[in-house]
């Protein structure tokens, strides 16, 4: 792994580290949990604009075909 240097305000800097230090993590490892908390979000956000362009035709569809395998699951 190669380490690298970022600048971000003393301020910025000492909020990471505090709430690194109160998930027991390093700051590499709680800016990596941070970046992995906005690429799931940022699904999120995809899956929602997805799901509101889908058409009430196939939303039907989608909902007849999942309560089937509910019911096929024994659910």
């Amino acid at each position: 792994m190669t380490a690298t240097t970022i600048k971000v305000p003393r301020e910025l800097r000492d909020r990471l580290k505090e709430q690194a230090a109160a998930e027991s993590r390093t700051l590499g490892q709680h800016l990596a949990h941070l970046a992995g908390l906005a690429d799931r979000e940022r699904r999120f956000a995809e899956l929602e604009r997805a799901t509101a362009a889908t058409s009430a035709e196939d939303m039907a569809s989608y909902r007849a075909e999942t309560a089937w395998w509910d019911r096929a699951a024994g659910g």
